[in-house]
């Protein structure tokens, strides 16, 4: 994806409607067009219409997914529908949604692609001001980190490791790819949410999930996934590099550069955001408009 240029938001608004992973409630989330440099923006219709903005200042950690918040109000779940939006070169978009959880749907980002593309594309008079990475960044230790380096193509490079080890259904699984909407929509978008059997058994155990079935999305037991078909072979990765993508857009702009990731999930994710988005404000002032 070539970050420069104008920026874009929908020509029309579309709807997804679902149920929440965590909670089991009916979610409807609707997409609808928003001016130049307005960002990603969460409105909470159920809670007074409060406003989150898509920023890793308004991140908090939750376990296994990207919230947001602000004040007493929080949008959970949110990565897979930032990064349709981020993948598709969507700018600008109001998202509204009546609950506090965003719909799982089949526990990929498939169902809100669809709904962006229908909605179309818009661009807008406004330029975009992307994040250049200027300098290497590395966050995490040996276990698992995430490093971001410079690139002079204009575009975003991304290399997802994956390392359960041996003994395992998943093992080891590698993929490295330069970000584009075509690529979201066909190779990152429809790969799923994904856990081990051990894992949703304690979850429900805890009272969560409890209306999620295997069908929803992929759980794994010692021969691999349970009455649900990989759609690709490294769908597992794939998936981490979805959420990678909707992660990095805690920026609020798009990035350029290359990133590579080991075993990251979304804290260690959003802590680069951060730690590039510190280096740029040290730039000179010159550079930051380049």
């Amino acid at each position: 994806m070539i970050a420069s240029g104008f920026q874009h938001t929908l020509r029309t608004s579309a709807k997804v409607s679902g149920f929440g992973y965590w909670s089991g409630q009916d979610i409807d989330v609707e997409f609808h067009p928003a001016s130049a440099d307005t960002g990603i923006v969460f409105v909470r219709s159920d809670a007074a219409n409060a406003r989150l903005p898509l920023s890793v200042a308004n991140r908090i950690d939750m376990p296994r997914r990207t919230t947001l918040a602000v004040g007493d109000v929080r949008v959970e779940m949110v990565e897979h529908i930032a990064a349709a939006l981020a993948g598709l070169g969507i700018d600008n978009c109001e998202v509204r949604v009546d609950g506090i959880e965003m719909p799982g749907l089949d526990g990929s980002a498939a169902g809100f692609v669809d709904a962006i593309d229908a909605a179309g594309v818009l661009q807008q008079a406004a330029s975009r001001q992307p994040l250049y990475i200027t300098q290497a960044i590395r966050v995490g230790d040996e276990q698992a980190w995430i490093e971001a380096e410079p690139a002079d193509d204009g575009q975003l490079t991304l290399e997802y490791r994956l390392d359960y080890g041996e003994g395992n259904a998943i093992g080891r699984q590698t993929l490295r790819r330069t970000i584009s909407p075509e690529l979201v929509r066909t190779e990152l978008a429809p790969a799923r949410t994904f856990l081990f059997k051990h894992e949703a058994d304690w979850l429900r155990s805890q009272g969560l999930g409890g209306r999620v079935t295997t069908s929803d999305l992929l759980i794994f037991d010692e021969q691999g996934p349970i009455d649900n078909p990989l759609r690709f072979e490294d769908e597992c990765v794939r998936h981490k590099m979805l959420d990678l993508v909707g992660d990095l857009s805690l920026a609020g702009r798009p990035i350029v550069g290359r990133v590579t990731a080991y075993r990251t999930g979304h804290q260690r994710n959003a802590e680069l955001v951060r730690q590039l988005l510190a280096a740029e404000s040290q730039l000179p002032a010159r550079r930051l408009t380049a």
